[in-house]
């Protein structure tokens, strides 16, 4: 999903998104009988007329590459659904729960081809992809609700709406949309009652205190003001 500070598109970057999206449709379509694997990615680039030449360059991580590609079109297609929404006239827990639940509705059009790269995303060695897609998820749902942190907190909250997406996605795949929905509903509040004990507490503290010894011990101690 390209977005409006991208430098513009070549022609071969043309090329390649939509030859992307072309593979992804053929992958969407076999992965129910093939699974997400090596396999998939060679007869999705071989039904759309790819050499291995032309699928090692395309999609050089193979399947994880092909994952990556299906997480976004989700992630965008969220978006679009998203977009005839007014954020600002719902409160932030009802934006994070509308938000959430229309990534899983956009995951779930494809269902069956989403509980296939999940399940390969589940592996351990592709757990570090899966986490880096939840937290692109995250970063997308929270720019539309409206969140414009710069500071520790744009961190901690998608990280924490992470730990939502992920077990909220596998639930929707595999045991349906009420128990997911009633799990999203649970987490939230749960996590606004923490946001309700962290205000008025100054994390920040420690680290001006350890910043403020670290300056004393390069600089000397400050001058006191004279009384």
């Amino acid at each position: 999903m390209r977005r409006a500070y991208d430098p513009p598109m070549t022609q071969n970057d043309d090329w390649a998104d939509r030859t992307e999206q072309t593979v992804l449709d053929a992958a969407v379509a076999r992965a129910p009988a093939l699974g997400w694997n090596a396999r998939l990615v060679r007869e999705a680039c071989e039904a759309c007329g790819l050499s291995r030449g032309d699928e090692e360059l395309l999609l050089p991580n193979g399947a994880r590459d092909l994952a990556a590609l299906l997480s976004r079109r989700h992630d965008a297609r969220a978006l679009e659904a998203l977009g005839v929404v007014d954020a600002k006239s719902l409160k932030i827990r009802e934006r994070i729960a509308r938000a959430v639940s229309e990534r899983m509705e956009a995951g779930a059009a494809d269902l069956e081809a989403t509980r296939r790269c999940a399940a390969f995303l589940a592996l351990p060695t592709n757990a570090d992809l899966g986490l880096k897609l939840a937290w692109e998820s995250a970063d997308h749902l929270w720019r539309w609700a409206g969140d414009e942190t710069t500071d520790w907190n744009h961190y901690s909250k998608r990280t924490i709406l992470s730990g939502i997406l992920i077990p909220a996605l596998t639930m929707r795949w595999f045991d349906g949309r009420a128990p997911a929905e009633a799990f999203v509903a649970r987490r939230i509040e749960n996590v606004m009652a923490f946001e309700k004990w962290k205000a008025g507490k100054d994390f920040e503290a420690p680290f001006r205190r350890v910043s403020d010894a670290l300056s004393r011990m390069r600089y000397g101690a400050k001058d006191q003001p004279a009384s």
